[in-house]
């Protein structure tokens, strides 16, 4: 192959990467303001490199210092998470050790993954980190040195990136957040060869009824957790497999089987909510399946007190 014919078919790559990530995007933001910048913001990032400080170092719960992870992949991912906000919804320390553990290359290299996080308070970052047993390497950029040298977009869902082997943008925005975008990852990350499986086993469906999609919680003391169970059935006629269940905040977790449920039969997803302060709060969990109705959206709701 030609070296014309090698930049032709980088460039057809990145327009096709950049029209899915468009659309997966606009699907998640349709009815909203975000709308309108989405496709700006992807033309601007794509392609851009990242910039790296030169003094920087990871730590293991912001104690044990470990070295600046060794890049010997086609591929990697970086995280920025600025102080605005929920740093435990932010973060979603489970779903992140779940993706990563299951990021590997086409040839089986490791990729790295770098989390940069910038906190209002460190002890409490350190606190979130060591509760959710969350041992990854991450660098505490309390100067915001790694912001200030790239200028992230305030959005939480743009401040996530895989890069190629040059540091440059291949794809923007959080796969853990954005089940789709995270497939994507996976999909360029491993090749074809995944994406095909990933195809087949998407043609595989089927349909689910659910009890009740909603549970109220009542008024509780606080410091007291609360657990909601929802049942799924299988009422199609392939086997049902969930395949993730995301929350919309860290201090809300999802129990479930990954065994595929017969046709007929049930499941039970159960959601226990840990209230950080007293609050009304309405939380959202989202179930991906092989369900033509996939994403189900689920919720409690109550007034923790």
């Amino acid at each position: 192959m030609s070296w014309q014919e090698m930049k032709s078919n980088m460039r057809i790559l990145s327009l096709i990467v950049f029209s899915i990530m468009t659309c997966i995007l606009f699907f998640f933001c349709i009815g909203t303001k975000r709308e309108k910048g989405i496709t700006c913001l992807i033309s601007e990032w794509s392609g851009k490199e990242i910039l790296f400080p030169a003094d920087i170092y990871f730590t293991v719960y912001g104690k044990d210092t470990v070295g600046y992870p060794a890049k010997h992949s086609e591929y990697s991912i970086v995280c920025y998470m600025d102080s605005a906000g929920c740093t435990s919804c932010k973060l979603q320390p489970q779903m992140w050790k779940k993706f990563i553990s299951m990021l590997y290359s086409g040839n089986g290299e490791e990729i790295p993954v770098l989390f940069f996080m910038h906190p209002k308070n460190r002890e409490e970052l350190i606190a979130l980190l060591e509760n959710s047993y969350f041992n990854h390497p991450v660098c505490i950029d309390e100067d915001d040195a790694f912001n200030r040298l790239n200028h992230f977009p305030s959005d939480m869902s743009f401040q996530t990136f895989l890069l190629d082997k040059d540091n440059k943008v291949v794809v923007i925005g959080n796969p853990i957040h954005n089940l789709k975008l995270g497939e994507l990852y996976m999909q360029i990350i491993q090749g074809e060869e995944k994406k095909q499986k990933n195809v087949d086993r998407r043609s595989i469906t089927t349909e689910v009824s659910i009890a009740r999609s909603t549970v109220f919680l009542g008024n509780f003391d606080w410091q007291t957790k609360q657990k909601a169970i929802f049942t799924l059935k299988n009422t199609g006629g392939n086997p049902l497999v969930i395949e993730n269940v995301s929350t919309s905040c860290g201090c809300t977790s999802a129990f479930y089987s990954q065994k595929p449920i017969l046709s007929g039969k049930e499941t039970k997803i159960e959601v226990i909510y840990e209230a950080e302060q007293p609050e009304y709060f309405n939380k959202k969990i989202t179930v991906y399946c092989n369900a033509e109705s996939s994403p189900i959206i689920l919720s409690i709701s109550g007034d923790a007190k």
